[in-house]
């Protein structure tokens, strides 16, 4: 019975998962300051695999991804990493908390009253979006997810 019970537990979120990609825009936007002073805008990414990775200091799966997207970033030319800190937290605090936990690629700290509207609300953390370098939603992905992952996805859709 429990079998049952999480086979269709897992069918219906892979439905949802799907929906979800159904129904968001082709091509999302996302423009962000970034915790560096600077501005994050997907559309001037394109020719590159963008994650967005929506996450928070409180997330443990979250934490462990932060080094192997950071090492994943800067090992690969052709993928951009953006991350999203989706929590009430202060800017200052945020930046505290990354000399703990530095990532290589741009923080910003997104209000989750008013997530950036082509993403929608994380149904959990963490939240990750694949976006292929045509500025396409190639992949979304809820919960944790490894650099190796993302290889073998991105390594499928290459020409």
């Amino acid at each position: 019975m429990k079998f049952v019970l999480l086979l269709l537990a897992f069918l219906f979120t892979t439905r949802i998962e799907a929906a979800d990609i159904a129904t968001a825009p082709k091509s999302p936007m996302l423009v962000v300051k970034t915790l560096d002073h600077g501005e994050f805008d997907l559309a001037k990414q394109r020719g590159h695999w963008v994650l967005v990775n929506f996450w928070a200091t409180w997330c443990s799966p979250c934490l462990k991804e932060i080094p192997d997207f950071s090492a994943f970033d800067q090992a690969r030319d052709d993928v951009v990493v953006i991350g999203l800190a989706f929590e009430e937290i202060e800017q200052s605090e945020l930046r505290a908390f990354l000399k703990e936990h530095p990532a290589s690629y741009p923080i910003a700290l997104v209000d989750v009253y008013a997530p950036p509207k082509d993403f929608d609300v994380p149904r959990g953390l963490p939240t990750s979006w694949l976006i292929a370098p045509d500025g396409t939603i190639a992949e979304k992905y809820l919960g944790p997810i490894t650099s190796a992952d993302l290889a073998r996805r991105i390594d499928q859709k290459q020409p």
